[in-house]
C-alpha cells in the first residue's frame, strides 16, 4: 500500500521519539573460521567462567553462544550435564538439535529429544524426567523455568555438582525472597559447584527489585554486546523507529472527532505486524482478554473462516478487502494455541501470516524475521521488556528495510478520577522510549581532560575529554559503567521522584547533583561517595551526549546540546551539569498534547510536590480571587514570587479535591 493510500485509507504515522538509521555494515552476522557470530565469539571467550552473564540484544544469538560454550564445558572443562531452562515452552525450540561441526566447531548440539521437556504435558512427569535425567547417562536437557523450580523442591543442591545451569531471560529471577526462581539460583551458587550461564537481553526488571544481590552479582563474569553494533551490522534493515500515539477512552472504540478507533488510526495493514494487546491487571485493559481481541479483529475487518488445522484466522479487512491471515495467541485454549503455535515455527516466507495478536506471548524468544511493526497497547514500564517487544520486528529479512515500534498510550483525562496513575504511565512509557534511544545509540568513552593534554595528540572518534570529569577508582564502579549503564539509567529514570521532575519542575542542577546521586545510593549502597560521583557524571554525561549532535566545522567539531553550540574541546562537566536530561521528553510533551493535558500533567505532579493543607488552601482563597481579578489569569506555579507560587499551589490544591469529591459524589 503507498503513502497516498495509507494516508486515504485514514492511517496516521506514530510520533516517532527515534530514529536511528544503520550502517548494514552485515559484521554482526559474519560468521568466523568456526562459525561464530561477532557476539558468540565474544562470549566464547569468557567459556571458562564458573558464572558468565551474558546481556545481548534479540536476534543477537544467544541461543547458539549457550551451544557453543555448554559444549566446551562437557567436553573440555569436565562439566557432567547441562541444563537449559526458559520462560516457556515456545522457547524452548530455540535449543533444538544444531549442526555446529559443519560451520568448523568441533562438535553439534545434539540434546535427547526425551530430555526436551518444553512439550505439552503435566508438571509432575516432567519433575520425574528431570529427576531421572540426573541420574542417567544423557547430558542435555531443556526445561522451562517453572519445571527447574518445580524439580529443584524434591533435590539436594549437590545433586547438580559439577553440572551446568543456563537460564534464559535470566531478568526473571529476582533478589526478592518471594521469588522461587530467584531462591534457586541462590541456593544452587551457595551449596554447588555447578556452574551457570545467564542470559538476558536488559538486567532492568522494571519492579525495582534487584536481579540478584550485589555480593552475588560480583561473582559472575559479565560480556555486553552493544545493541548498536548488532543493528549496524546486519544486512537488510537500514533503520528503525520508535515512537507513540495517544487515544481517548479505549483504543478499540471510535475517537473524539474520527469516526474510527485509535487503533484503526495506527495500524498499517500492509506492515507484518505483532499486537500485543494491554494487560489484564493495567488500567487500559477492558478486563475481558478474549473479547479484546474480538475487538482488535473488528478494527481490522470482518471474519470469513478459521482454518481447524493450524488455527490461524483469515479476516477480510474492511479498509482494502484482501484477506489478512491473523494469529490469535490469546487464546486459553492449550490445544488450540498449540496449532497456532506449531504453524508460527513453520513460517518460512512473509505471505505466511500478516498479523499476530498477543498478550504475554511473543515476546521473549520468539521468531518471526519477517515481523515489520510492533504494536504495543499501553504503557510498559519495564525496558526489559520494550526491549523483547521492539527485538520482535528488528530480525535482519530482505523484506523490509525499516522496522517500527509503536506505543498506543492512554491520555490523560483532567477530570479522570485516574489521572494521576495516567500521568504517570505516560512519562513511564516517554522516559522508556527516550532510553531506548540512548541504548541504541554507538557507544562513547569520556576521559577527564587535562591542561597537559597534547593538543597535537591523534583524535579518537569515540572518545570525548571533558574537563573536570571524574574517572571511578573500584573494580566495582568500572564494572557498573561497563556493563550496567543502561539497565542504571532506566532505573533511575522510572524513579517516582525523577518523574515528577520531567516536566520542567525542577532545575537541571538539582536533578543532576541531587537526585541522580540519591538514586545511585539506594541501588549500590556498597559503594563509597567518590565512585557514587564518577558513576553519576558518566550517566549524565552519556546521557546528555546521546541526546546532542555532534557537528565538524573544518578541522573542528562542536556539540549541540540544549540549544547551546560548544567547541567539544571546550565542554566541561558544569556545563553538563546544568543540562535538564529529561528536557526533550518536556518538548515531546509539550508538542504532542493539548494544552489543557499539558497543564493538568503538570498540576497532577506539582500536587503531589508540595505540602500543604485543606485550611491553609481555603484561606487563601480570598486572595486567588483578588488576584484573576487584578490581573486577568489564576496565578503562575512558575513564577519567581513565593507568594504568587504559594496562591498557585492552593489553587491546584483546592481544584484536585473539588474534582476528586465530584468523582465519589
Amino acid at each position: 500500500m503507498s503513502n497516498q493510500e495509507n494516508k486515504a485509507a485514514g492511517y496516521i504515522k506514530p510520533i516517532n521519539l527515534v530514529e536511528v538509521r544503520y550502517a548494514q555494515t552485515g559484521a554482526s552476522k559474519k560468521i568466523n573460521e568456526v562459525g561464530m557470530r561477532e557476539m558468540q565469539a565474544k562470549a566464547y571467550e569468557a567459556r571458562t567462567a564458573q558464572y558468565l552473564l551474558l546481556k545481548a540484544p534479540p536476534a543477537s544469538g544467544k541461543s547458539r553462544a549457550l551451544m557453543f560454550i555448554a559444549l566446551d564445558k562437557l567436553i573440555h572443562q569436565n562439566i557432567r550435564k547441562v541444563i537449559v531452562a526458559v520462560p516457556e515452552r515456545a522457547i524452548g525450540n530455540s535449543f533444538a538439535p544444531t549442526e555446529l561441526s559443519k560451520f568448523g566447531f568441533f562438535a553439534d548440539w545434539e540434546p535427547n529429544q526425551r530430555y526436551n521437556l518444553c512439550t505439552p504435558g503435566g508438571d509432575k512427569s516432567k519433575v520425574q524426567a528431570f529427576r531421572n535425567f540426573l541420574k542417567g547417562d544423557d547430558r542435555i536437557l531443556i526445561c522451562t523455568h517453572a519445571t527447574l523450580r518445580f524439580a529443584f523442591e524434591g533435590l539436594d543442591e549437590k545433586d547438580l555438582n559439577d553440572c551446568l545451569l543456563a537460564i534464559d531471560e535470566f531478568h526473571h529471577v529476582s533478589a526478592d525472597g518471594d521469588n522461587r526462581l530467584g531462591d534457586v539460583i541462590r541456593n544452587i551458587m551457595a551449596r554447588s559447584t555447578a556452574h551457570i550461564v545467564a542470559m538476558t537481553g536488559s538486567y532492568f526488571r522494571g519492579d525495582n527489585v534487584p536481579v540478584l544481590l550485589a555480593e552475588e552479582e560480583a561473582k559472575f563474569t559479565k560480556v555486553t554486546y552493544n545493541y548498536y553494533d548488532q543493528l549496524n551490522g546486519y544486512e537488510h534493515l537500514r533503520s528503525l523507529g520508535i515512537g507513540y500515539h495517544f487515544y481517548q477512552g479505549r483504543y478499540y472504540k471510535k475517537q473524539p472527532g474520527r469516526d474510527i478507533s485509535a487503533l484503526e488510526e495506527i495500524l498499517d495493514e500492509s506492515l507484518k505486524t505483532i499486537i500485543h494487546i494491554p494487560s489484564v491487571n493495567s488500567a487500559e485493559s477492558s478486563k475481558q482478554k478474549l473479547e479484546e481481541v474480538s475487538h482488535v479483529i473488528d478494527c481490522i475487518g470482518d471474519m470469513e473462516y478459521q482454518d481447524s488445522e493450524t488455527g490461524i484466522l483469515f479476516v477480510r479487512s474492511k479498509r482494502t478487502g484482501r484477506i489478512l491471515k491473523i494469529a490469535d495467541l490469546v487464546n486459553d485454549n492449550q490445544k488450540e494455541r498449540d496449532k497456532v503455535v506449531a504453524y508460527l515455527r513453520g513460517v518460512s516466507s512473509p505471505d505466511d501470516i500478516d498479523m499476530i495478536i498477543a498478550l504475554g506471548m511473543a515476546k521473549e524468544g520468539f521468531d518471526w524475521p519477517f515481523c515489520e511493526h510492533a504494536l504495543t497497547i499501553g504503557y510498559r514500564g519495564s525496558l526489559t521488556e520494550i526491549i523483547q517487544i521492539i527485538g520482535r520486528a528488528t530480525r535482519d529479512s530482505n523484506n523490509k528495510s525499516h522496522a517500527q515500534f509503536t506505543n498506543l498510550i492512554a491520555q490523560p483525562d483532567a477530570v479522570d478520577d485516574d489521572v494521576r496513575l495516567a500521568v504517570n504511565n505516560m512519562l513511564k512509557a516517554i522516559t522508556a522510549s527516550l532510553l531506548m534511544e540512548q541504548v541504541l545509540a554507538p557507544n562513547f568513552k569520556f576521559k577527564p581532560k587535562y591542561p597537559e593534554d597534547d593538543e597535537d595528540e591523534l583524535p579518537d572518534t569515540h572518545t570525548i575529554k571533558i574537563s573536570g570529569f571524574k574517572l571511578p577508582t573500584s573494580q566495582r564502579a568500572k564494572d557498573i559503567i561497563d556493563t550496567d549503564l543502561n539497565d542504571l539509567k532506566a532505573r533511575i529514570l522510572q524513579d517516582e521522584t525523577m518523574l515528577r521532575a520531567m516536566p520542567g519542575n525542577v532545575p537541571a542542577e538539582t536533578i543532576n547533583t541531587i537526585l541522580i546521586p540519591k538514586i545511585i545510593r539506594e541501588i549500590y549502597p556498597d559503594l563509597d561517595a567518590s565512585d557514587v560521583e564518577a558513576i553519576r557524571q558518566y550517566v549524565v554525561v552519556d546521557s546528555v551526549i546521546k541526546n546532542s549532535t555532534i557537528e565538524e566545522q573544518g578541522n573542528k567539531k562542536f556539540i549541540r546540546m540544549a540549544g547551546s553550540f560548544v567547541n567539544i574541546d571546550e565542554i566541561h562537566i558544569d556545563l553538563i551539569d546544568a543540562i535538564n536530561p529529561f528536557q526533550k521528553a518536556f518538548e515531546i510533551l509539550s508538542k504532542s498534547v493539548t494544552t489543557a493535558v499539558l497543564k493538568a500533567i503538570q498540576d497532577t505532579i506539582a500536587v503531589t510536590k508540595f505540602d500543604m493543607t485543606e485550611e491553609e488552601a481555603i484561606s487563601l482563597w480570598p486572595r486567588i480571587k483578588e488576584w484573576v481579578n487584578k490581573f486577568g489569569e489564576p496565578p503562575n506555579l512558575q513564577s519567581f514570587d513565593p507568594k504568587e507560587q504559594k496562591m498557585a499551589q492552593a489553587l491546584v490544591f483546592l481544584r484536585e479535591e473539588k474534582r476528586k469529591r465530584i468523582q465519589h459524589g
